[in-house]
């Protein structure tokens, strides 16, 4: 049998504890940045009048629904 000190059972729980917690936390964001480049992956900017809209199409050029210019499809970095 293997003899382990109280203080030193608690400290391994706590580690455990502790990194279950930085993963959960690290999964969360990761879902979340995710979410979010999908929500931005739709969104364009009026040149024009400054609307912003969505446009599920893949077309390169999008006809503003307020003003109905052309506008040209932002790509979305950086998320």
């Amino acid at each position: 049998m293997i003899r382990v000190e109280l203080p030193i059972i608690v400290l391994i729980y706590f580690f455990v504890l502790l990194a279950a917690l930085l993963s959960l936390s690290i999964l969360y964001e990761w879902r979340n940045q995710k979410r979010k480049k999908e929500v931005l992956r739709y969104r364009v900017h009026c040149t024009i009048c400054a609307s912003i809209f969505e446009d599920k199409t893949e077309a390169e050029l999008i006809r503003c629904p307020r003003c109905g210019s052309l506008n040209e499809r932002q790509k979305t970095g950086g998320l």
